[in-house]
């Protein structure tokens, strides 16, 4: 039982550790909380604080545990509507007591019962609505709780005004201490995080692509890719809605910061998202042909092997430019020839397709190879998309202009963008 119980500490900690590893942030946001926490227990440790609070500054510890989020954003969103929830509801609470009070001591408790039995379901109700629930249904929850706490209580204890004032103030401290050592103190943005998540996706993509042309056309005499699961990255695009609207949701919330305005458009985002997820499932979908047991012959692919190759690799550069300037927050026209080409070598696989060059060929053979290219073609349409809603996005966010140099006037002179660091050397041959 000993060794038992030493096995399982020593792969919690293992674990711990692997959490730690990932994200060093989760590590500084506990210590964050920790010290939010101490900071507000001062009121109990000191005579003249509690004396001021008594029992109520219980609330203000409370209040950080409840409101400290893992960013900015959140926390100041649970922070404000905590705030302004137990504002309200106080306030209305303590107006519902105060009108019981003239009704007399029968019809007191009818009053308060039934503006409890209203108000609750009438909020309840309210957080249904899809708009509210997304950003303010943490505060509908406080109103409910706030005004039942306030009306309820206040029947029993007549200093009803001085309850609501104590737990007011010890909230608004505890979401303060809350939204200052989160904003201060090594801060994280859901904005940040949701830029880098949508970048990180477009690039994921196109390093999918750039191995699907040697992975399929693949003979037995060629080698393997060296980095072959860097090529399923793409798969973490393929559920991340969730984790997008969460960002989103936050993001909204956060003041200016770093390279991101104010009323910054993080809607768009989201739909840069859904795109690269439309691609992202054509693209799963392709992968499915890596390993399929229905094998096309090498002569069969043969003949698509160039327009194929050509997409794959045109498309890889284009999404990639795309991260890249993403990444940057810049506005590039770097990605645009390689869609051009991605586009034109399309046309090409549509007219070879269309022509008689299959006659005698096993229709059984030719599925596999004409369901390949044609989830190609509509990669590069999603690619296109995905290029339009980037270049939507730099111009709303007022991206700074990436302007290409020429290095001397000669036709054939490569032009560069030094302006954007690269993991890959990418030049244009100018026209």
């Amino acid at each position: 039982m000993m060794e038992k119980f030493v096995s399982k500490i020593t792969d919690a900690a293992g674990e711990g550790k692997k959490l730690g590893v990932e994200d060093p942030r989760r590590i500084i946001h506990s210590l964050k909380v920790g010290l939010a926490i101490t900071l507000v227990s001062l009121f109990y440790y000191f005579d003249t604080l509690y004396q001021g609070f008594g029992v109520s500054a219980m609330w203000a510890v409370i209040t950080v545990v409840v409101v400290f989020e893992f960013s900015v954003g959140a926390t100041l969103g649970r922070g404000v509507n905590r705030a302004i929830a137990t504002l309200l509801a106080g306030s209305l609470g303590v107006g519902a007591h105060r009108l019981a009070n003239f009704l007399g001591e029968k019809l007191e408790p009818v009053f308060l019962g039934l503006s409890v039995f209203l108000v609750a379901a009438a909020v309840a109700f309210i957080r249904f609505h899809p708009k509210l629930k997304a950003r303010y249904d943490y505060g509908l929850l406080i109103f409910i709780l706030t005004f039942c706490l306030i009306s309820v209580s206040g029947y029993r204890d007549d200093e009803v005004l001085k309850m609501a004032h104590k737990r007011l103030s010890t909230i608004l401290i505890g979401s303060s201490a809350a939204v200052v050592v989160c904003s201060f103190i090594c801060p994280v943005w859901a904005g940040e995080d949701l830029h880098n998540l949508i970048a990180g996706n477009i690039e994921n993509l196109g390093i999918f692509l750039e191995g699907f042309g040697h992975e399929y056309f693949r003979t037995s005499d060629d080698k393997l890719l060296d980095d072959k699961a860097s090529i399923d990255e793409y798969k973490s695009g393929l559920n991340s809605k969730g984790t997008e609207e969460y960002l989103a949701n936050f993001a909204k919330w956060e003041p200016r910061h770093g390279r991101f305005r104010y009323r910054h458009p993080w809607d768009q985002y989201l739909k840069i998202g859904a795109l690269v997820r439309e691609c992202a499932y054509r693209i799963d979908a392709l992968n499915g042909y890596l390993n399929s047991e229905m094998k096309t012959p090498a002569e069969v692919r043969a003949r698509i092997q160039e327009s194929c190759t050509k997409m794959s690799s045109e498309s890889s550069l284009a999404l990639k430019e795309l991260a890249l300037s993403m990444k940057a927050m810049s506005s590039s026209s770097i990605a645009d020839p390689h869609i051009v080409n991605a586009k034109t070598a399309a046309e090409k696989l549509k007219l070879l397709l269309k022509s008689d060059m299959w006659e005698g060929t096993d229709f059984l053979e030719i599925i596999p190879a004409a369901s390949v290219s044609s989830l190609l073609i509509e990669i590069v349409s999603s690619t296109v998309k995905i290029a339009d809603s980037v270049r939507e996005l730099a111009s709303m966010a007022k991206f700074k202009n990436d302007v290409l140099k020429q290095n001397e006037t000669d036709k054939g002179k490569v032009l560069r963008v030094p302006s954007i660091e690269r993991s890959h050397n990418i030049s244009i041959i100018a026209e």
